[in-house]
């Protein structure tokens, strides 16, 4: 008899497993609520599972952020002398630049080093800046304030938002300027007829998010960051995330920016309209830049109402292909309803188990996937939903799973995907590589490079956005090496560019791939991109060092 599945339920929590029972069995059993214990009774072997279960249901993992735990420090070598940059001919901070930005914003302006230490440094502990000052602005005129100054003076400027980047981008190289968004933090409007939210740069998007639940809608993207990023560094990024399948990318969602140029000019972009088709649409050049054109200092984002249910499943797969079948099944079978699905290997299991002591809540397999479900009818929902599990069951597409349907353990489960950054950082230094291919060719890449790393790295790890294509590949070993560097680079970005991939899904290039960027576009496309930013910022003071290298290669 064709293997089915019994779903039982308990808190929120669900998992299934073969049984030789009828098929009709699972829509019954998935939505009965297990008031006694007795009802179903557990197997011994299934009593155990259960209490694995209920162990990670209690993890210490209640907020998704990059910083939910203190990261494994490492004194950090600076980013001048580990990759022998020049610096480039920019003035030096005076006594005299000091006491202009303290008459522009008393109280803000800081200089003490111990203050400025976690500034200078990236949130990986790779790269690491010298900078002697750092400005708190509250207002877009106080940013066209410094920025005129500092234009006039030749002096360089870092923006940064969160620091949560990871190439890179956002600290200084040498002794920039750090302009720091994080007083900008002021809800400007929302329309909730629209849905269209309005607010300054540095606000939290964590913080926008509980804003907007409130008012029965969510942000159109979601991180693993979200509790420390800033939206105005989302939208210089172009960040991705989690929530891209379903709502797409910030080049839609962002509806309007206002922004500072390096002279100081205030570029009012900030509109709040679905549909403008009025000439260029200028807001698409600073999404994505980096900060390297101008300073984001507010957004215009539409914003979905928020999803009424939610369901999240995190299922074992015996190989990648099965994880690519699922997808392709899910998608036919959950259609409007799927708002997620990321995959993991084993290998980042094992580090989260490690070094961040998570429970994995299902058997051992290869490879793991977690199915997101958003909609606003539970029972319709729940039986698509169901329907789907006994398919991928039942085809051996997927060998375990559980699912959650309960806020707490939701993030829970979350946080064996969102938490793998976090993990690595623990596991020593990282070579992290944002991959755009194929869907079929997203696992090779990691399958090639531990066959040319062998016992050279300490771990290679690929997880991802596979509903984007996008492959999250990372490599730790005991300590930087440069050897080990050669070895991958340029091979990554080579091997990328032979199956019409991007070196760079959602990351950005930042300091650390800007060199690499040929072999994602064209010399013609680089050059044009090269003259946007002479026209822009002549002085190079925006951000330098960053995204586009100093002339065509």
């Amino acid at each position: 008899m064709a293997a089915s599945i019994v779903v039982r339920r308990c808190q929120g929590w669900h998992r299934w497993t073969p049984s030789k029972l009828q098929t009709g069995y699972l829509r019954e059993t998935f939505n009965m609520q297990i008031g006694s214990a007795a009802m179903y009774p557990l197997k011994k072997k299934e009593a155990k599972v259960w209490k694995r279960q209920l162990a990670c249901g209690i993890s210490h993992m209640t907020k998704r952020a990059l910083h939910a735990t203190p990261l494994c420090f490492q004194e950090v070598m600076l980013t001048s002398e580990r990759y022998e940059v020049q610096r480039l001919p920019f003035a030096h901070v005076s006594g005299q630049d000091l006491s202009f930005f303290e008459r522009l914003m008393p109280g803000r302006v800081i200089t003490d080093a111990d203050e400025l230490k976690p500034f200078n440094v990236d949130w990986l502990k790779t790269v690491r800046g010298c900078s002697k000052v750092l400005l708190k602005p509250r207002t877009t005129v106080e940013v066209s304030e410094v920025l005129r100054y500092c234009n006039e003076r030749n002096l360089a400027v870092n923006p940064q938002g969160g620091n949560t980047g990871l190439v890179g981008g956002s600290v200084p190289v040498f002794d920039e300027i750090i302009l720091s968004t994080a007083l900008m933090n002021q809800i400007i409007s929302f329309d909730s007829v629209s849905g269209i939210l309005v607010c300054q740069a540095g606000c939290i998007l964590e913080n926008l998010n509980q804003y907007l639940e409130q008012e029965d809608f969510i942000m159109p993207l979601d991180l693993a960051a979200k509790g420390s990023c800033h939206i105005g560094g989302n939208v210089a990024t172009n960040a991705g995330g989690l929530r891209l399948l379903r709502y797409g990318s910030l080049r839609g969602t962002v509806l309007g920016l206002e922004a500072v140029l390096a002279d100081g000019s205030i570029l009012n972009c900030l509109a709040s309209l679905r549909k403008d088709n009025t000439g260029y649409d200028l807001k698409q050049l600073f999404i994505g830049s980096e900060g390297t054109l101008g300073i984001v200092t507010a957004v215009s984002i539409l914003c979905p109402r928020k999803p009424k249910a939610v369901n999240l499943a995190f299922l074992g797969c015996p190989s990648f292909s099965q994880v690519l079948r699922t997808f392709t099944t899910c998608k036919g079978m959950l259609g409007e309803i799927l708002s997620a699905y990321e995959f993991m290997d084993n290998e980042c299991m094992e580090l989260v188990k490690r070094h961040l002591k998570l429970v994995n809540p299902v058997a051992e397999s290869p490879f793991y996937v977690l199915i997101e479900t958003s909609g606003s009818n539970s029972a319709h929902d729940e039986e698509k939903l169901s329907n789907f599990l006994e398919h991928v069951m039942a085809t051996s597409l997927v060998a375990d799973g559980t699912l959650a349907s309960e806020d707490k353990k939701i993030k829970t489960l979350w946080g064996l995907r969102e938490r793998i950054t976090e993990a690595l950082t623990c596991d020593g230094y990282v070579y992290k590589y944002d991959i755009s291919l194929p869907v079929e060719k997203l696992y090779d890449l990691v399958t090639d490079m531990r066959a040319r790393l062998g016992r050279n790295a300490r771990s290679v790890v690929g997880y991802g956005h596979l509903g984007d294509g996008n492959l999250h590949l990372n490599i730790t070993t005991e300590s930087y090496s440069h050897s080990l560097q050669e070895a991958i680079e340029p091979y990554v970005y080579e091997w990328t560019s032979q199956y019409r991939g991007s070196i760079s899904a959602e990351h950005g290039l930042g300091f650390k791939k800007k060199h690499y960027i040929h072999y994602s576009k064209p010399q013609e496309v680089v050059l044009l991109m090269q003259q946007f930013k002479a026209m822009l910022d002549p002085k190079g003071i925006l951000n330098p060092y960053k995204t586009l290298p100093v002339k065509a290669e």
